[in-house]
């Protein structure tokens, strides 16, 4: 039942927003001027025209120190002032995406997918490579503690299941479609656990006390000791996307400077951390994509029914 409370709470919480959103479209429509030809040349910002506010899905512990090299070359990209805006959770990002409040941000696949279909106003134009000569992507993965029995994805029937969060790509789709294919029922043939971050699911496997078995992206996985891979599955990878609303002059310089930027490119402007372990780890290079991309995680939507798909 905890996982039926935790997805209905996210619906809920993502009804509420997204009729908010259309109360204030609604609104900005009948306003006097607000359709005119000057304004949507000038565009508009999250907070303010010196400012982009780059929002990041809350996925691990140490996601401002891993993505800050990223922020800082945003700013030489723009000449603006980039504000870090890490959510409280994977829904709050999706809120404040629907509300207008971010400029830039990186979503996971899924949560990009569920704030699309809330009504946000943003579009993808490159996701991140985490290494040399690989695809956008990277690898959702089955987890338990190095010592376990477990040797399959058919001996999760009925364990404790550490996931990350109900609207986390690698950490809950990808898992519960993995689960289905093995004959399990991602509701109710296990016992699910939401650890919250990535890193915190990878622990709490290792740990074999809260979660017997999990699932976790590679990247927590390898930093963990502990553990054992069962089996892994490429995700789609993270998506960069920028607000629609932002002046075209503008996004059109963010996509000329960062869609295919490298980590290279990136140390030889001279950004602090660019050469970080943690950086390294989580960003090579940026790819293009667009919105077409991700239809694999809306066919994975449709396959498993997810309730956050709606």
């Amino acid at each position: 039942m905890r996982d039926e409370k935790l997805i209905a709470l996210v619906a809920r919480r993502l009804i509420r927003v997204g009729l908010a959103a259309s109360l204030i479209a609604g609104s900005a429509a009948c306003s006097p001027g607000s359709s005119s030809s000057a304004s949507k040349a000038a565009g508009s910002f999250a907070k303010d025209s010196s400012t982009l506010v780059y929002g990041v899905v809350p996925d691990r512990a140490s996601v401002q120190a891993n993505y800050q090299p990223l922020r800082d070359y945003m700013e030489k990209v723009s000449g603006l002032k980039v504000e870090y805006h890490e959510a409280a959770d994977y829904t709050a990002l999706i809120e404040a995406a629907v509300a207008g409040k971010v400029d830039i941000a990186s979503f996971s696949a899924f949560t990009y997918v569920i704030a699309r279909n809330n009504g946000a106003k943003i579009t993808p134009f490159a996701s991140i490579t985490i290494k040399a000569g690989q695809p956008p992507g990277y690898y959702a993965e089955a987890i338990a503690p190095a010592g376990s029995a477990v040797s399959s994805i058919a001996e999760f029937r009925g364990k404790k299941v550490c996931f990350v969060a109900p609207t986390s790509t690698s950490g809950f789709l990808f898992p519960s479609y993995t689960l289905l294919k093995a004959g399990i029922d991602p509701q109710h043939g296990i016992t699910p656990v939401f650890a919250g971050k990535h890193d915190a699911s990878a622990l709490k496997v290792s740990q074999g006390a809260e979660c017997d078995v999990g699932f976790a992206e590679d990247v927590a996985v390898e930093s963990q000791p502990g553990l054992k891979v069962i089996a892994r599955t490429m995700v789609p990878g993270e998506p960069v996307v920028l607000s629609d609303a932002l002046p075209v002059e503008l996004k059109q310089k963010l996509i000329a400077g960062m869609q295919n930027v490298t980590i290279e490119q990136i140390r030889a402007a001279g950004i602090p951390g660019a050469d970080s372990d943690a950086f390294k780890a989580v960003f090579h290079a940026l790819s293009p994509v667009d919105d077409k991309y991700y239809d694999q995680i809306r066919d994975i939507c449709k396959a498993t029914h997810a309730p956050q798909c709606q």
